[in-house]
């Protein structure tokens, strides 16, 4: 092979496709849930970001967790069914994680690195 170079690229919008298709079929909650955060990890796209620590210090994630949980408590304040927001802490949390890392890969051509 002349040129692999190609190929390598291939693979990574391979990677890049597959994810986005998995994240499309998140439940409907998941999908609300994860818009939030990139919203909010859009703000924290800059470097020197804590979000582009080598070691992401676990106090900063649970407060940007509950960032998120307070935004997602003010836009359902209108609903008034009763929320376990336990639970939703949590899965926001793990939401939370793996939007980290996929900013963490990405790189500026928009291609997850690994």
């Amino acid at each position: 092979m002349a040129y692999p170079m190609p190929l390598f690229y291939q693979e990574q919008d391979t990677v890049t496709r597959d994810l986005e298709y998995l994240q499309e079929m998140y439940p409907a909650e998941a999908k609300k849930y994860q818009k939030v955060i990139a919203e909010i990890l859009d703000r924290l796209d800059y470097e020197g970001s804590m979000i582009y620590d080598e070691y992401p210090d676990k106090w900063q994630i649970y407060r940007l967790t509950r960032v998120v949980v307070d935004k997602l408590q003010q836009d359902e304040s209108a609903e008034p069914e009763q929320q376990d927001w336990n639970r939703i802490t949590e899965f926001v949390q793990v939401l939370l994680c793996g939007e980290i890392y996929k900013k963490r890969h990405m790189n500026q051509n928009g291609v997850l690195k690994f």
